[in-house]
């Protein structure tokens, strides 16, 4: 698999992140996610501390990345390299869901309202537990709740998302994740 993903730039001079542990990383979940046919382009912005993160899926998935989404979030400048777990795994969860998911009628990433936005992270994020990345759950569950209510529906909504492994966009939309 190796060759498979591409990051740059290759070398950064704004902050101490490391292309090498970007590709690793990627690799390791490109292959426990089954994409491995599908080349992976990283283009990291590191002129910015902002964290967004998108992906474009094509014959390439091509993930977009501000460095605040990389960065060690006690350390700044420096990489982190749980958080790039887990930014890179969330959006190859996306592209996943999406390219043989039962996403495909789920609206572009441009046209998700941002409780539909929580209550995907929540899905993949869940997922990316399971496969062993660190994660810390009270913070999806907050971002949700300020998106969901706080409440004890929301927070049940979350556990089933959070538990989730394999639902189509109609089972997430029926579970009230994907109401606007």
């Amino acid at each position: 698999m190796t060759g498979n993903v591409t990051v740059t730039p290759q070398t950064f001079h704004f902050v101490s992140f490391d292309a090498a542990l970007i590709q690793r990383v990627t690799e390791s979940l490109v292959s426990a996610l089954g994409l491995g046919e599908h080349p992976v382009v990283i283009e990291v912005d590191e002129t910015t501390p902002l964290a967004r993160v998108s992906v474009d899926i094509g014959e390439t998935i091509t993930i977009r990345v501000e460095s605040g989404a990389l960065e060690d979030t006690r350390k700044p400048r420096m990489q982190s390299e749980q958080a790039t777990a887990t930014t890179i795994g969330r959006v190859l969860l996306r592209a996943r869901d999406r390219l043989v998911g039962g996403f495909g009628e789920a609206p572009a990433d441009v046209d998700l309202s941002l409780a539909q936005i929580a209550a995907w992270e929540v899905y993949c994020v869940g997922r990316l537990e399971r496969l062993g990345i660190k994660v810390n759950q009270q913070r999806w569950r907050y971002n949700f709740r300020n998106r969901h209510g706080f409440s004890d529906d929301a927070d049940a909504s979350f556990d089933r998302l959070w538990a989730s492994d394999s639902l189509t966009w109609g089972e997430f939309s029926a579970l009230g994740a994907a109401a606007p």
